[in-house]
């Protein structure tokens, strides 16, 4: 049956939240002057948050912690990396990042010229993310998308993460979407080509961090333009 719906990933699929939050953190880093208070660089830093960031955000997906614990651990164990046991600092910069995030909205390369290509086409477009719901829907809105989609699911909705079925299953009841017209697209090889393909659904997996993982019936694309030659 063809495809008639297609489930988008949001942060790093289409939302650059890489870039995003970098960017994000060199204001506060620069604002709360830590560099001067601590001697601290901030390449240093956010290359050590990054990777405990990621790892936490894998942990949220699997179900072993949920997003209070990330909220908490993920800017007070990256200073306690460097030494710095300071909870008052790590809270400052939960509180503040999640808020001025949405100053950043840049896209992944592509990503506007996919989604009106589409359009085009005619396919009914969707959002399907584990992110934070109270940011999902208005880093749609913010960036200018918003309105290619149909519906923007957030797993927060139900408590229940990618790549678990029961969040798809939702999501699709969401879109009025059947499992052999729909397709997932995204970045995280276990929420979205896993979680995805276990469901039922064709999947696409954007290697956007060249991870280089391989599958029988997965497509893997480098750039978001390799979709357009197949769909």
């Amino acid at each position: 049956m063809k495809i008639q719906h297609i489930f988008f990933d949001l942060d790093n699929t289409l939302w650059d939240h890489r870039r995003n939050a970098y960017l994000t953190l060199k204001d506060i880093f620069i604002r709360e002057k830590v560099s001067e208070k601590y001697n601290l660089n901030f390449e240093d830093f956010h290359r050590e948050y990054f990777t405990i960031n990621e790892r936490l955000w894998e942990q949220i997906r699997d179900g072993e912690i949920d997003k209070d614990y990330l909220r908490k651990h993920r800017f007070y164990d990256s200073f306690l990396f460097f030494g710095i046991d300071d909870l008052e600092l790590a809270q400052l910069f939960e509180d503040n990042f999640l808020d001025e995030i949405l100053n950043y909205n840049d896209l992944v390369e592509g990503a506007f010229d996919l989604l009106e290509y589409l359009s085009g086409k005619n396919y009914q477009l969707h959002i399907l993310s584990n992110g934070f719901k109270e940011v999902t829907s208005r880093k749609c809105e913010l960036s200018g998308i918003k309105n290619y989609f149909k519906t923007i699911t957030s797993a927060d909705e139900i408590n229940v993460r990618k790549p678990h079925p029961e969040v798809y299953e939702y999501a699709l009841n969401k879109a009025g979407a059947k499992k052999e017209e729909s397709m997932m697209i995204g970045d995280d090889w276990i929420a979205d080509v896993e979680g995805g393909k276990s469901f039922g659904l064709k999947v696409i997996f954007f290697d956007v961090f060249n991870d280089n993982y391989k599958a029988p019936d997965v497509t893997v694309i480098k750039k978001l333009s390799e979709i357009k030659t197949l769909l």
